[in-house]
């Protein structure tokens, strides 16, 4: 497969498109990109979309796994 097949590659879009609509449903809003801000920051490519997705699934993790602030107790 050379390099612009895979550019271009409409099973790629779609799983894409799917791992897209999957983050939208279930991750925290904010967490992902609108697909006209991924153009714009990684370009119309596949390999932005998958970006972007990695980033929004990356930040889903840190915010499900950070602690709470301690309560401060002031007296």
């Amino acid at each position: 497969m050379t390099t612009e097949t895979m550019f271009n590659d409409p099973q790629g879009r779609q799983a894409l498109r799917l791992i897209r609509a999957t983050i939208e449903e279930h991750c925290p809003p904010g967490v992902l990109m609108s697909e006209d801000q991924v153009n714009g920051h990684y370009g119309p490519t596949l390999l932005g979309e998958a970006e972007a997705l990695a980033a929004a699934i990356v930040t889903t993790v840190q915010r499900l796994t950070q602690k709470p602030p301690a309560a401060s107790i002031k007296g």
